[in-house]
């Protein structure tokens, strides 16, 4: 008996291809939102298609669905003309945005403190060592990196999965800005608020935690304000 082949159905075949380009999309978006988040692009830098593609080796199309994705977050703006850009911060928005984290983040801290036993302090204080040497290093994208790991060490405590996708979306609107305040406090050692919150959480002491949060996600921002 003669058998043949059996073709597979044409979604069948088309699926691979669709796979790869949501694969490929997927790590971009992850990749370039990382990249955003930690401050390794400036405030204002401009961003094209092609050369997200080239630096990701991906066609335009992977490339274009994390741009929109990002544009949609806020972190990345698009001019009337098109061009794509990390975000400048007016005045008024930095005031906005370091609202936010005042109201978002003692919050949070807040609803951690019951769930913050000493192997979670004694990480951050690890995590803190490695903000001074980040310092040490001239490394902004580092500090950036370990003060954003520092805060959500204790979130993740906090078991407030809204709270915390808010208050990340707010550190990706303001990843460029704090490379740029990074700058501008030419840091020698590690916020001194950070002691205040180890002592806090140690002393399980809600409203010292709450007042040492609040001044740590806030004061650097207002320095900036022009």
């Amino acid at each position: 008996m003669v058998t043949h082949p059996v073709s597979a159905p044409p979604e069948a075949t088309a699926r691979p291809t669709a796979d790869a380009t949501i694969a490929a999309h997927e790590r971009v978006y992850k990749q370039l939102r990382l990249m955003i988040v930690h401050g390794e692009l400036p405030p204002g830098e401009a961003l094209t298609l092609r050369g997200i593609g080239a630096q990701f080796g991906v066609s335009m199309t992977p490339a274009r669905e994390a741009v929109r994705r990002l544009i949609a977050e806020g972190a990345l703006v698009m001019s009337s003309s098109g061009r794509v850009a990390t975000p400048e911060l007016s005045n008024e928005r930095l005031e906005e945005l370091a609202s936010l984290r005042a109201l978002l983040e003692p919050e949070l801290a807040s609803r951690a403190l019951p769930r913050a036993h000493f192997a979670l302090i004694d990480r951050m204080e690890v995590i803190n060592q490695g903000i001074s040497q980040a310092i040490a290093r001239q490394d902004p994208v580092g500090y950036i990196r370990m003060n954003l790991e520092f805060h959500r060490a204790l979130y993740l405590r906090a078991q407030a999965p809204a709270f915390l996708a808010m208050t990340e979306t707010v550190w990706l609107q303001l990843g460029p800005t704090m490379r740029k305040l990074y700058g501008r406090l030419r840091r020698t050692e590690p916020p001194q608020h950070h002691r205040l919150i180890l002592a806090a959480l140690r002393a399980g002491d809600e409203p010292s935690l709450r007042l040492a949060v609040r001044a740590d996600v806030t004061q650097g921002l207002r320095m900036l304000k022009n």
